[in-house]
């Protein structure tokens, strides 16, 4: 809805579906978007399909990495041009700080459809250069500094930056704490008798298992839900009753985190968009934060017991 007012038009589909993807490209599409891991449910999209797609119809794919992070996964390596974070998240790691990063591989011509106008063609408030022309690989990036920046003034504080730099630093530590504790609260979860689902990519059950063995090989998706027996009173009464997980909207925080997705996050969806999305009242999402594992298991089966 906020894009509309832009002038941005934006077709949502069905990632996993290749065909719905080629199908809903359009003459005024100019990318295609997506995660590498998908909220709240942690799915996975096939990348390496999806851009050799998106190059043969002469568009870039843009895919926000934020829940992958560059330490488990690097999409510019599977075929993606542009690379997103919201460095809030686990580049930051510890919920502090607002910041986001744009990363540009260099391989897209943005000058070769004709598309890219803005990029591609002489540019009457900075010189009359052309960024293709001039700065090639790194054109995107560039007209983004030297464009965006300028004119929306969406720049960064230096403290913001000095703890953004300062998270990066310990990013392969917590992020190996992160996958090592998410494997054995999947575990619990998955052999608990009041949880009626578990939704993780690393189950063997789960419709993108394949994939998370393929891209994740390390492991990942330390921000996944499952479905407790019962309905939202259960979920309610499980998540009050939590003492080390924090009730928060964040996720990716060190801080091991709990939501209930229907009554707040995604609460402006209706019962039909919640269920398409794989969201039920009774669906919880957890972010697996850095503690000691055996805190966060006792914290689990105390409000498992208060059901």
């Amino acid at each position: 809805h906020t894009l509309k007012q832009y002038g941005i038009e934006t077709t949502f589909v069905d990632i996993h579906n290749l065909k719905e993807v080629e199908d809903a490209i359009k003459d005024n599409t100019r990318a295609i978007y997506l995660e590498t891991l998908g909220n709240p449910n942690s799915d996975i999209p096939d990348i390496d399909a999806i851009a050799e797609l998106a190059h043969k119809k002469g568009l870039p794919v843009v895919v926000d990495n934020t829940f992958g992070t560059p330490y488990l996964i690097r999409p510019l390596e599977h075929g993606a041009d542009i690379v997103v974070h919201s460095a809030t998240k686990f580049i930051g790691g510890h919920g502090t700080t607002l910041g986001g990063i744009i990363v540009e591989g260099g391989k897209f011509n943005f000058k070769e459809s004709g598309k890219y106008k803005n990029i591609a063609e002489p540019n009457p408030s900075y010189h009359g250069i052309s960024f293709y022309d001039v700065l090639g690989p790194a054109a995107f990036v560039t007209y983004i500094r030297a464009i965006l920046l300028r004119d929306t003034g969406a720049t960064i504080s230096p403290f913001n930056a000095f703890l953004l730099l300062q998270g990066v630093e310990t990013l392969s530590l917590r992020l190996d704490r992160h996958v090592e504790n998410t494997k054995k609260v999947v575990e619990f979860l998955k052999n608990h008798p009041l949880v009626e689902k578990v939704n993780h990519p690393s189950l063997e059950d789960h419709p993108d298992h394949e994939l998370y063995n393929r891209y994740f090989p390390n492991g990942g998706a330390s921000i996944f839900t499952f479905n407790i027996k019962g309905g939202k009173e259960e979920a309610w009464k499980f998540i009050d009753n939590l003492k080390i997980f924090s009730l928060l909207a964040n996720v990716a925080d060190v801080k091991s985190l709990v939501i209930h997705p229907a009554s707040t996050t995604h609460s402006q969806l209706s019962e039909e968009e919640l269920l398409d999305a794989g969201i039920a009242q009774n669906t919880i999402r957890l972010s697996i934060g850095t503690e000691n594992i055996n805190d966060i298991l006792e914290d689990l089966d105390n409000a498992f017991k208060s059901i």
